[in-house]
């Protein structure tokens, strides 16, 4: 895993070193818990361990930082479609 994009509330927000050339994303992780949203609709792929009130935390966080994270993806993986 590449370092962390960004902590927020107790969560970790991080992407893999290599994404396969998938559309920019996210991956979450708090304790047990994992996620994964995609940031240019801003969309769950899945939720393992979140809580809905969780998951509606995790979205607002992703909505408020929503641009600077699709920044560094392209930074990170200038390559990605």
């Amino acid at each position: 895993m590449s370092p962390v994009v960004l902590r927020s509330q107790g969560y970790r927000f991080a992407w893999w070193s290599n994404e396969n050339r998938e559309p920019p994303h996210v991956h979450v992780f708090k304790g047990d818990a994992a996620a994964k949203w995609w940031l240019d609709f801003l969309e769950e792929e899945y939720s393992v361990g979140f809580n809905p009130n969780q998951r509606r935390l995790i979205r607002d966080i992703l909505e408020e930082h929503r641009l600077e994270l699709l920044k560094e993806w392209y930074v990170s993986f200038p390559e990605a479609p």
